[in-house]
């Protein structure tokens, strides 16, 4: 049995103060990976929510959907934040496998950083949109 419910439902209600919450949830050496970290163990994981409050506003995850089978998981979400008065959201999926207990062990983020993120941003967006027009198909 997992605890995939409680584990959505946490990140569906993050605050800054239930990010403590995470030993509830994962293993204390669980291995955490998204396209800008790569962690392993509860205390590195718990860095990366609080890094997540620090330099975004309202930061959320709105958790769309899930599939489980024996002890892993997939799940589908959307992350909404406010970076300079401006709204990004990020379309993205999770891989979690559970140990025996039911905590997480890996949980694997999947997401296009630069469609998602940097292709929005002001500076940085221009090029990758140019990019990605030249190498995409036509038809």
């Amino acid at each position: 049995m997992t605890k995939l419910d409680d584990l959505l439902d946490w990140y569906a209600t993050m605050t800054p103060h239930s990010i403590a919450r995470a030993g509830e949830l994962y293993a204390a050496d669980a291995h955490f990976r998204d396209p800008f970290n790569d962690v392993r163990g509860v205390a590195a994981i718990e860095t990366i929510m609080r890094h997540m409050f620090v330099h975004s506003e309202n930061p959320h995850f709105i958790i769309k959907e899930r599939i489980a089978q024996g002890q892993q998981a997939f799940a589908t979400w959307t992350f909404v934040c406010t970076l300079r008065g401006r709204v990004y959201e990020v379309v993205g999926a999770s891989h979690f496998r559970f140990n025996d207990e039911g905590l997480v062990t890996l949980h694997r983020d999947y997401w296009d950083a630069a469609e998602e993120l940097l292709q929005k941003l002001p500076v940085v967006g221009a090029p990758i949109r140019w990019l990605r027009r030249r190498f995409a198909a036509t038809t």
